[in-house]
């Protein structure tokens, strides 16, 4: 009979607050030529070669908005800052000169996200919903998920067109400090639902929990050999293996 019962509240259903995707999407960005605000030095005149040595994703601000007529859908405005790190020569092999800065994109994009009009309150008190926000709730939640950017190019240009007089040329033109970096991201737009799960006990794990007593060098001398590390491996076109192939065959 306790049998019967355990085996029971195993194979219990239960409710479970989670978030659930409603629609999503991948993007390949070709950020061209960002303006590069150096925040740290400055581009010294003397300058003629830059390259990016460093480029990560400092933040995204995110904005979900109702699409008036299509219910439903939200457009999501996403604004991406990125923290450069740029080395500057004079000349080839001369020693760099290291600048910092920041570049900034942004982008759009449509997904479906579902309708609710309630209003949520908690007791919890480590909620981010307060009830004089409490409307916001009826929004889903977007979530951005990028990789570290890739520096596709970086330049120098100048701001402002070459004119007629000289003079006023020298007080306008300044030259800039530009990037083009690859993104790879996805959006996922989802808002909390209650779902049934199937549920099962808590099982007590078996594994003990031990300390290794081994010394450095036995530990060293359980490692496999690197050999990958020690044998380049050549790049084989399609064609290439298709001969190989044949003379296999």
């Amino acid at each position: 009979m306790n049998d019967m019962n355990y085996e029971r509240r195993n194979n219990e259903n239960v409710p479970v607050k989670a978030n659930r995707v409603f629609d999503s999407c991948s993007d390949k960005d070709c950020l061209s030529e960002l303006h590069v605000t150096i925040t740290e030095g400055s581009l010294p005149q003397d300058i003629n070669i830059v390259r990016s040595r460093a480029a990560s994703v400092e933040n995204v601000c995110v904005n979900v908005e109702p699409i008036p007529f299509n219910r439903g859908f939200y457009s999501i405005d996403l604004s991406f800052t990125f923290s450069i790190e740029i080395q500057c020569y004079e000349r080839a092999c001369s020693a760099p000169v290291t600048l910092y800065g920041k570049a900034y994109a942004s982008k759009n994009c449509i997904l479906y996200g579902s309708e609710s009009s309630v209003k949520v309150f908690s007791s919890d008190n480590s909620t981010d919903i307060a009830p004089s926000s409490a409307l916001l709730s009826a929004l889903p939640t977007a979530t951005v998920s990028v990789l570290e950017p890739v520096v596709l190019e970086t330049k120098i240009g100048r701001s402002c067109p070459r004119i007629a007089d000289e003079n006023v040329s020298r007080q306008n033109d300044q030259r800039n400090i530009y990037v083009t970096l690859g993104l790879f991201s996805v959006v996922e737009l989802s808002r909390p639902v209650t779902l049934m799960v199937s549920t099962s006990e808590y099982n007590i794990p078996r594994k003990e929990c031990c300390t290794d007593t081994d010394s450095p060098c036995e530990v060293f001398e359980k490692l496999k050999f690197p050999e990958d590390e020690f044998t380049p491996s050549a790049l084989i076109s399609s064609c290439e293996c298709d001969g190989l192939d044949e003379v296999i065959s």
